[in-house]
């Protein structure tokens, strides 16, 4: 069972970026996935979640910037970030659960870290 999340980089404030998230040893289409980030310096925080269904929950910094999606035919999750700022800056990671139990998942992948410049 392992989930990885792949996609991070360096981009200017205002630029784009989409995470992927891929679960392999299982089918994510039975989890809820959530998104953590940790930026330096501080602890880690969640920030977004889709459920099962497909339904979203994000954190009011990135509700309007972030949006979700997931392809259960490639068993990924998507995180589309537009309009990246530089407090965005943070080692992003996934999460599997049977629900956005965003106090404590218990499937994580490897974290990608997303830099965005001023």
């Amino acid at each position: 069972v392992q989930l990885q999340a792949s996609g991070g980089g360096l981009v200017q404030a205002g630029g784009s970026l989409r995470l992927s998230c891929v679960a392999s040893g299982f089918a994510l289409e039975h989890y809820a996935i959530g998104w953590f980030r940790q930026a330096p310096g501080k602890e880690r925080e969640g920030f977004s979640c889709i459920h099962i269904g497909g339904g979203q929950w994000l954190e009011d910094s990135v509700k309007g910037r972030f949006t979700l999606s997931r392809d259960d035919a490639k068993n990924t999750v998507y995180l589309q970030m537009n309009s990246l700022k530089p407090e965005d800056t943070a080692v992003y990671y996934c999460a599997a659960d049977r629900g956005c139990w965003m106090d404590g998942m218990h499937y994580w992948g490897r974290g990608t870290q997303v830099t965005v410049s001023s």
